[in-house]
């Protein structure tokens, strides 16, 4: 089960600013840009499996980005070709800290999780695969971020050097397919980088929040806390691959028409129609283009619907599946399951995290403690999947 520290040490990402030691243009934050960097993961990973032919491991790539976005948060002001040296030279030691760091938050999460995460830091033989299409999406998530930084300011002593490790580092995965499509900056690169710039579009844009998260963040607390749901919940394999990619996606449309807030949706009686309408034609005119073809089907059923419990049977969408039949009879991969309504409730459990966040910190507004009362009334007694959302609104309540 997911706990507060947990879900804590998640927030701290949202306060860890990178490139602080550059001149920025805007604000780089280590949530931010692991987010970016398991998108680009899926990327690499389908492109890999579907064109490459190459077996992926899902599960062990998912709990791969997880298990490395541990240690960054743990050790949060050291430069990156810092940590790069100190892991080669004291990898063991430096594993060990991060280890005890977050082992007690890991104690109530189901299915060996904890132990995965120990043998992931200690073991290098252990999904070597799936490592290597995570540090691939490092570096070219890392790479997107350098861009903006490279062309403020190029003049700056030292830049040549860091531009010219990094671009070393890509080239050091050309063999992956996708990392040859997206160096080509056509179809799959602007895919990947309207993804990337969910990162400029704050959540609770009209009131000031400390820590701020963007909508890119947001999408991957969403889909952490789902995993760690589906782990709970018992799902299959393929159950907890779409847990976790639904939550990771389902505001991608909302690079078209930017976070418009619950308040506002609901004031007007069908605005939220109308915007899903709207979204879902600017998707498909803007967005599907730049998908990878192979993907392409696979994405809107992650976003269709998205708060909807669903599965497929061939090329039948079934959609409002009772709790009890998913967790039942429909829970076998060949369904290809996703709990949407579990997804929508760590949709607003983090909603409130955010909120409750700022209040604590001193920052609150009308907005927020609104906002913060009515997801809390609304959700509080919610169990979708049997989880009980309760119980974790009360650790910030």
């Amino acid at each position: 089960m997911l706990t507060k520290g947990l879900l804590d040490k998640l927030y701290e990402a949202a306060s860890i600013q990178r490139w602080n030691d550059h001149v920025r243009p805007v604000e780089f934050t280590e949530l931010d840009k692991q987010a970016h960097k398991m998108i680009l993961a899926y990327v690499l990973g389908k492109l890999e499996e579907l064109e490459g032919r190459a077996e992926i491991d899902w599960l062990k790539l998912i709990e791969g980005g997880i298990f490395e976005f541990f240690p960054r948060i743990i050790l949060t002001d050291i430069k990156a070709p810092v940590f790069h040296k100190l892991m080669s030279r004291k990898g063991k030691e430096i594993n060990t800290l991060v280890l005890k760091k977050v082992e007690p938050d890991l104690e109530g999460v189901e299915s060996g999780f904890a132990e995965r995460f120990k043998r992931y830091l200690f073991d290098s033989s252990y999904a070597p695969f799936e490592r290597r299409i995570l540090k691939a999406a490092h570096y070219l998530a890392t790479n997107w971020e350098f861009q903006i930084i490279y062309n403020t300011a190029p003049f700056v002593y030292g830049i040549d050097k860091t531009k010219e490790e990094i671009e070393n580092q890509i080239e050091d995965h050309y063999d992956l397919i996708g990392v040859q499509k997206i160096s080509l900056r056509k179809k799959s690169f602007g895919f990947i980088d309207l993804c990337a710039q969910l990162r400029f579009q704050q959540r609770w844009a009209h009131s000031q929040r400390i820590p701020k998260t963007s909508v890119l963040g947001h999408m991957l607390i969403v889909a952490v806390m789902s995993y760690f749901c589906s782990l709970e919940m018992g799902a299959c394999p393929r159950r907890m691959f779409n847990d976790f990619f639904c939550g990771l996606f389902h505001d991608l449309p909302e690079v078209l028409t930017r976070d418009i807030v619950s308040p506002v949706k609901t004031s007007v009686e069908g605005l939220d129609e109308i915007i899903k309408s709207y979204e879902k034609m600017q998707f498909e005119e803007r967005i599907l283009p730049l998908i990878p073809s192979p993907m392409r089907e696979e994405v809107l059923y992650f976003i269709e619907d998205e708060f909807s419990n669903r599965i497929r049977e061939g090329e039948t969408v079934t959609r409002g599946v009772p709790g009890a039949d998913m967790a039942g009879k429909y829970n076998e991969d060949r369904f290809s399951p996703i709990d949407g309504e579990m997804i929508r409730a760590c949709d607003k459990l983090a909603a409130f995290i955010e909120a409750s966040l700022s209040i604590r910190q001193g920052i609150k507004s009308v907005h927020l403690e609104e906002g913060k009362k009515l997801i809390y009334e609304g959700y509080r007694d919610v169990r979708p999947g049997g989880i009980d959302f309760g119980r974790l609104f009360d650790y910030f309540k």
